[in-house]
């Protein structure tokens, strides 16, 4: 039986972050990545294999850093793990021994099994399998009528780019009001809507599928419980995605009421020398101190690199201080992005909060052949200025913006500092330095908090 030092069970980014950091900080220790295909994919390049990108394989991911750095890849599946002996089994019958093993089995999606018809031929999912993702895209080249069910980052964005093709008939179907709701606030989301509209996408907001029709085994149209029936060739389930933590919990580690493995801040599960990051892992949310369920290459990166300077021995204090759930992206050539708490979070959470806001185009002057109107609000503390979060919508420099106010958000500055804030501009990128977004935004949370404590 060969022995490992460090065996990591997943070859996603969490996995392959974990693996290099480790690996360079511990370069005497021998190394193994298991990892069930020899293709990965760029989990958040996927929606593009659809329209922008010519190939699947123009959006190929694979752990050659992790090679480079030193250590061992093996295409193979674990099927059993004994924690006490630190052992465990390959589908293949290969048997090995580790002396810290390392959970990024990342996450699957949601099937819909509640809905009548799920099982019918040509209804999809988005699973992060290169295989499975390359067959897709055949298969959606010979659809005339597609419908998605989901109107989250993945189903809006696999929706905008199946659109993009002339022959097309697309429909999303979101059962809350708006697409994107859960990372946005209301009036934000709603611009997602008229986005993904402008785009040729037929959006349906608050609306619930009640059954898949099909005939000979084969899907032909989505029955709304509302009545409607959608003409469907073609369904794609983008629902959302769970813990891939099945083999964890045969293993016996402890999970969260959200199905992730339990860890400390440092990654560590409740048996010694096992380790879990990325998707599979709990996250706490770093307003709200609760148990979150965030599922971002970014939060999963961020854990990997503390797993990795921290795995061997303690090699650096600084632990992952919760996520922020920063997210972006792009539909019909706007830009939205979202960082920490927004409104509806925060009143959930009973956190008390005040909102700044600014409008403007993105260049100056906004008469530039590619300006773009820009919006932004920013979620307050009125007790004491701290910024807790903040949306943003326009062109593609929001993009690195929402990093400031995800720096902001982790290193407690307040709209007072902000205000302050030295900026660098130019007519071609950004605002002009007169009225920054950021700190106009900024400006006008203050007006509030100051009316607040009159």
């Amino acid at each position: 039986m060969k022995v490992y030092d460090v065996i990591i069970i997943g070859g996603g980014p969490s996995g392959i972050i974990t693996g290099v950091t480790a690996k360079k900080q511990n370069p005497d220790a021998s190394f193994l990545m298991i990892k069930e295909e020899e293709k990965g994919l760029v989990p958040c390049g996927i929606p593009y294999v659809f329209h922008d990108l010519d190939d699947v394989s123009q959006n190929k991911m694979g752990p050659a850093p992790f090679v480079k750095a030193g250590g061992e890849v093996l295409v193979d599946r674990v099927v059993d793990i004994h924690i006490a002996n630190k052992t465990l089994k390959t589908e293949t019958g290969i048997e090995l021994s580790y002396g810290k093993l390392v959970f990024a089995t990342g996450s699957v999606p949601v099937i819909p099994v509640f809905i009548k018809g799920y099982d019918l031929k040509n209804v999809e999912m988005i699973p992060k399998s290169y295989d499975y993702i390359s067959g897709l895209k055949n298969r959606i080249d010979s659809a005339k009528n597609v419908v998605v069910i989901g109107g989250g980052f993945i189903g809006a964005e696999v929706a905008e780019q199946i659109a993009k093709h002339e022959n097309k008939n697309v429909t999303i179907i979101e059962m809350n009001d708006h697409c994107l709701g859960q990372a946005f606030s209301p009036d934000f989301a709603a611009l997602a809507d008229e986005n993904l509209k402008e785009a040729g996408v037929n959006v349906l907001t608050g609306s619930t599928v009640e059954e898949l029709l099909g005939d000979n085994g084969e899907v032909q149209s989505v029955k709304l419980k509302s009545g409607k029936i959608i003409e469907a060739d073609m369904v794609i389930s983008a629902i959302g995605y769970r813990p891939n933590t099945d083999l964890a919990k045969t293993a016996g580690l402890q999970l969260t009421s959200n199905g992730t493995i339990r860890v400390d801040k440092f990654m560590r599960t409740d048996k010694e020398d096992v380790y879990a990051v990325g998707d599979c892992s709990q996250t706490i949310g770093f307003i709200t101190g609760r148990t979150d369920h965030i599922m971002l290459a970014s939060t999963a990166t961020a854990e990997a690199r503390i797993l990795g300077y921290n795995l061997c021995k303690i090699g650096i204090l600084r632990t992952f201080s919760g996520t922020l759930s920063v997210f972006s992206t792009e539909l019909n050539g706007f830009a939205f992005a979202s960082a920490g708490a927004i409104e509806q979070s925060a009143e959930k959470a009973n956190v008390d909060y005040v909102t700044g806001s600014f409008s403007d185009m993105d260049r100056h002057p906004g008469t530039l052949p590619d300006a773009k109107e820009i919006r932004i609000k920013i979620i307050v503390s009125p007790l004491n200025g701290e910024i807790i979060g903040g949306e943003i919508y326009g062109g593609k420099s929001i993009g690195e913006m929402i990093n400031i106010i995800a720096l902001a958000i982790q290193k407690y500055i307040t709209v007072y500092e902000m205000v302050s804030f030295q900026v660098g501009t130019h007519p071609l990128l950004t605002t002009a330095p007169t009225k920054y977004s950021l700190i106009k935004a900024c400006e006008d949370a203050i007006s509030k908090i100051n009316c607040k404590h009159r």
